[in-house]
């Protein structure tokens, strides 16, 4: 509820980390590293918003994008989801770089900014969730003997 009342994954930290260790039983050490590395490089669903809304945009301004295009615009969304802090909003400057580079006008980020805040609460849940999914099986593969050593 909260990464979803505050669309970021950094104010959302502290009780991802006190969920992590009081009702998911990850090791602090664990828990403290993998989710504030996670807070902030693990974005995922920012980069999957940022792909799907340049390629919507593109669309919409009809401008064709090769494959070459595409390819480019998946890595830039990919390499936007790890640079891109944890805070609300925090990805519209970003898109509006892909925008450009592809040839699509940046004012184009208007058409998408009446429903962006919603969008933001969803995909700060995406990357909260994911952080403790990945904290919880680095955490599980500590406990066994044999495994990473």
């Amino acid at each position: 509820m909260t990464a979803f009342a505050t669309s970021s994954s950094s104010a959302t930290l502290p009780l991802t980390l006190q969920a992590a260790r009081e009702e998911l039983k990850i090791p602090r050490a664990v828990g403290d590293f993998v989710l504030t590395v996670g807070a902030t490089a693990n974005q995922n669903g920012t980069a999957l918003y940022e792909g799907v809304t340049v390629l919507f945009l593109a669309q919409f301004f009809g401008v064709h994008l090769s494959f070459g295009q595409q390819v480019m615009v998946v890595l830039w969304s990919v390499m936007a989801g790890v640079g891109t802090a944890g805070v609300p909003g925090g990805s519209l400057p970003l898109i509006v770089v892909v925008l450009q580079n592809i040839g699509v006008p940046g004012e184009a980020i208007g058409i998408i900014l009446g429903v962006d805040r919603l969008l933001d609460m969803s995909r700060t849940v995406v990357n909260v969730g994911g952080d403790l999914v990945i904290a919880a099986c680095v955490g599980a593969s500590e406990e066994q003997p044999g495994v990473g050593a």
